[in-house]
């Protein structure tokens, strides 16, 4: 209770509005949710604390649709998934000896990374070399410990070829969910998770859940088309912000 009781109401309210537009967002595209909400929590709490308060949104939106993830996912997911586990303790534990000021510009380059690459050409559907998925899996990994946020490798590799929607969101979504369960572990086991950002992350959760189903809802009446432009558009925002954030 500490933890909230250290924030006015004002402060609360926009965090519930951050976590109602970025999980919106997750819905609509298959990602995003911490590269929006990452920065802003950064700006009331501490970079490791607001990483960690993203992991524990992520994993309650991603149990809460597990069952359709597993079934919609593609193999690679397990693979990255695989390599995220191993490497994101590295990263969380470069997160936790270097200063807020310069963690705050690192989660902006990761943000405007993403933007970057999503503007590389499409591929083919089959076009993932084992080195490449490995490769996606590592910085992930390092991005998960150190940012929160899995998607800057991950978005591309999965938008950026020609598979259905449905695949790409939910081979995304999976590896988000295992990489924020990750993230929390890590956390506890290098002594760095306060337990009362669970607390936080409950009361948030609720508008996380009403944006997740409506972005998703908004997401299955647009063209493939449509939601590709989506996604770059949420990509270039997001860097834009962050990099304000980081520099204004």
């Amino acid at each position: 209770m500490e933890l909230i009781a250290g924030y006015g109401w004002a402060a609360i309210l926009a965090a519930l509005l951050a976590a109602f537009g970025s999980a919106f967002v997750r819905g609509l595209t298959g990602f995003g949710m911490a590269i929006l909400i990452v920065p802003v929590l950064a700006l009331a709490l501490s970079p490791v604390d607001a990483v960690l308060l993203t992991n524990f949104l992520s994993v309650f939106i991603g149990v809460s649709e597990i069952r359709r993830l597993l079934r919609s996912a593609e193999r690679s997911a397990w693979a990255i998934i695989a390599l995220v586990a191993v490497t994101t303790p590295v990263g969380l534990y470069l997160l936790s000896i270097t200063s807020p000021a310069i963690a705050r510009v690192v989660i902006a380059f990761i943000a405007l990374s993403a933007f970057v690459a999503i503007l590389l050409p499409r591929r083919g559907a089959l076009d993932h070399h084992p080195a490449t998925t490995g490769g996606v899996g590592v910085l992930s990994g390092l991005m998960t410990g150190y940012a929160g946020m899995p998607g800057p490798p991950v978005v591309p590799y999965y938008v950026g070829r020609d598979i259905p929607r449905e695949t790409a969101k939910a081979s995304m979504l999976l590896i988000f969910t295992c990489a924020s369960t990750t993230g929390l572990v890590s956390g506890a086991a290098i002594g760095v998770l306060d337990w009362s950002l669970l607390l936080l992350a409950v009361l948030l959760f609720p508008a996380v859940l009403v944006g997740n189903w409506l972005g998703n809802k908004a997401s299955g009446s647009i063209e493939d088309r449509t939601w590709r432009i989506c996604v770059g558009v949420v990509l270039g925002a997001a860097a834009l912000a962050a990099l304000w954030k980081a520099f204004g």
